[in-house]
């Protein structure tokens, strides 16, 4: 066999090799897209959605936790011992005022009328035998009248 034959049957059997894989080989163009939503624009809102009710949340889950901090401060400054022995004498002494102006309207020696101050509100007490009226005016001047009738008062 001549080197042309040679050369003739061997870019025949090439031709029928490359014809026969060039039936099973396929190809596509090649596509690039962003996966990123802010890039491609596929799902960008439901993105900027999703990323402002992220930030939303953190901050009022953060202003929650402050809130509660203020909260559980505020408590321990009212549980102290001072605290408490404050709160125990202001009720004390209301408890005392209150016997006094019950002394002074229904005691043995009756006052017909008084006054008392008490944390910028004025407490005027009268009587005329037959009834007791309490006026009640406070710091801005808002009064308010109470009448009690004296025989009838009873539990």
């Amino acid at each position: 066999m001549s080197n042309h034959n040679k050369l003739v049957l061997t870019t025949f059997i090439l031709t029928v090799i490359t014809f026969c894989f060039g039936l099973y080989l396929t190809a596509d163009e090649m596509t690039h897209s962003f996966k990123n939503p802010s890039f491609s624009g596929v799902g960008t809102s439901a993105h900027y959605l999703t990323i402002e009710n992220q930030e939303t949340n953190r901050k009022q889950a953060i202003a929650d936790e402050i809130k509660a901090y203020q909260e559980d401060l505020a408590r321990e400054a009212e549980n102290t011992t001072l605290a408490r022995f404050i709160r125990n004498l202001e009720s004390r002494i209301y408890a005392q005022l209150s016997r006094q102006l019950v002394d002074n309207l229904f005691g043995e020696t009756v006052n017909s009328s008084g006054t008392l101050e008490l944390e910028g509100n004025t407490i005027e007490y009268s009587t005329d035998g037959d009834y007791i009226t309490l006026i009640i005016t406070d710091s801005d001047g808002n009064t308010t009248e109470i009448t009690l009738p004296i025989g009838d008062f009873s539990f």
